[in-house]
């Protein structure tokens, strides 16, 4: 990765979703499918759905801090899912489906923390949030078809059915920070 890219990590439910979403926005050089935050070494995708590593299906987002601000991806974190439902995202249960922030730093952590704050100051939520601030430890990246998976698989019924709704959500909110050009908008 070349030195201008920083990374950002986050758990908002389905790492299909997340990262169908990240990789639409300008600014964003990679998006990496997989799992942290837990205890076991190098999960598997059973493992985690199992529930007991302790692990979140997270993204790792590589990013290019002259286009796009960790504040910027955090903006677009808080509105994509719903930061209010412990360990759920719809139809998807468990902890490794929490909402969390998995800081590299302190500036990070503080990032976070503000924005957090700021939310619950406003109200912006009927619930309280529940999303953790974690520190990154190990990432793991999941195994390679979980990799761009929802614009590989566009007609399978949970990516038509809760992954594009959520990118189409992020095309009308975030017009004005996406890519050109994606293979979703083929």
């Amino acid at each position: 990765m070349a030195e201008r890219f920083e990374t950002a990590t986050f758990a908002a439910g389905c790492f299909w979703c997340v990262e169908a979403v990240f990789s639409r926005l300008r600014g964003v050089e990679t998006v990496i499918s997989g799992y942290t935050g837990g205890s076991v070494p190098n999960p598997t995708y059973r493992e985690v759905c199992g529930g007991t590593t302790g692990h979140a299906e997270a993204v790792r987002i590589d990013f290019d801090p002259e286009k796009i601000s960790f504040a910027e991806l955090l903006d677009v974190f808080w509105r994509i899912h719903d930061p209010t439902t412990l360990n759920r995202q719809g139809a998807d249960v468990g902890t490794q489906y929490r909402s969390a922030i998995f800081y590299a730093d302190e500036r990070e952590q503080q990032l976070a923390e503000a924005f957090l704050a700021d939310l619950a100051d406003a109200g912006v939520y009927a619930d309280p949030i529940v999303t953790t601030l974690e520190p990154l430890t190990q990432f793991h990246p999941a195994e390679p078809y979980h990799q761009n998976y929802v614009c590989n698989n566009p007609l399978q019924g949970y990516v038509r059915g809760v992954a594009l709704p959520k990118v189409e959500k992020v095309r009308k909110k975030f017009a004005d920070r996406l890519k050109d050009t994606s293979p979703l908008d083929r």
